[in-house]
């Protein structure tokens, strides 16, 4: 039986995290999940995909004392979430979401894209978080021609979507998005470039896993 390999991938926007998760996965023979776990999620629940995707990397915006509160102790209870799509919050999603990204790494491996991986996966002894980073230029001019905005459309892209990120990350997980304290390795793509970044984290995951 093949050693399981695990690895999550958080990004900034523009930092050319996602093709370095299609690189880890072409290169360590494993699939990259990403938007296609919303999917998968509709797939196992019966839900909708739209229905999911309005509620996708969103926290439920009750606050941190709301959640010391036990206010969203129904996350991590696998039959407390919700059957009724009209009634689906985002902690719900959150919860179904989480199950299918277990379910994918209880049955072999994976790179697991955003959606809080790191910390759903977090008691599995074979997983790696990595967060990728890049200089501010090359991700405005990387998403200026993505996006086809121009400089000031591209800061308000990177901006608004950095803060969504954020605020649906550390309302999860309890860390703070972005900080190095929150993963295993923090790499950026402007030193490096895209293929020797990933070349570098498929090189520290097979001297961690060994």
């Amino acid at each position: 039986m093949e050693e399981k390999i695990l690895i999550t991938v958080g990004r900034q926007i523009g930092s050319g995290g996602l093709q370095v998760a299609r690189l880890l996965a072409k290169e360590l023979g494993v699939d990259v999940y990403d938007k296609n776990l919303l999917m998968m999620t509709a797939k196992e629940s019966g839900i909708a995909p739209e229905i999911l995707a309005s509620k996708d990397e969103k926290p439920a915006g009750l606050g941190r004392f709301a959640k010391f509160l036990g206010i969203r102790s129904s996350v991590y209870a696998d039959s407390q979430v919700y059957s009724d799509a009209s009634t689906l919050s985002s902690d719900d999603l959150f919860a179904l979401q989480s199950q299918v990204i277990r379910a994918v790494a209880d049955k072999g491996s994976g790179i697991f894209v955003g959606r809080c991986a790191d910390y759903v996966l977090r008691d599995y002894s074979h997983l790696m978080s990595v967060f990728i980073t890049g200089d501010e230029a090359d991700r405005i001019a990387r998403v200026m021609n993505r996006e086809n905005l121009d400089e000031s459309g591209a800061r308000k892209f990177i901006a608004d979507g950095e803060r969504r990120r954020s605020d649906y990350y550390n309302y999860y997980t309890f860390k703070k998005w972005g900080s190095s304290a929150s993963y295993d390795l923090c790499l950026n793509t402007s030193r490096f470039g895209i293929e020797q970044t990933a070349a570098y984290i498929i090189r520290l995951y097979k001297e961690f896993k060994g």
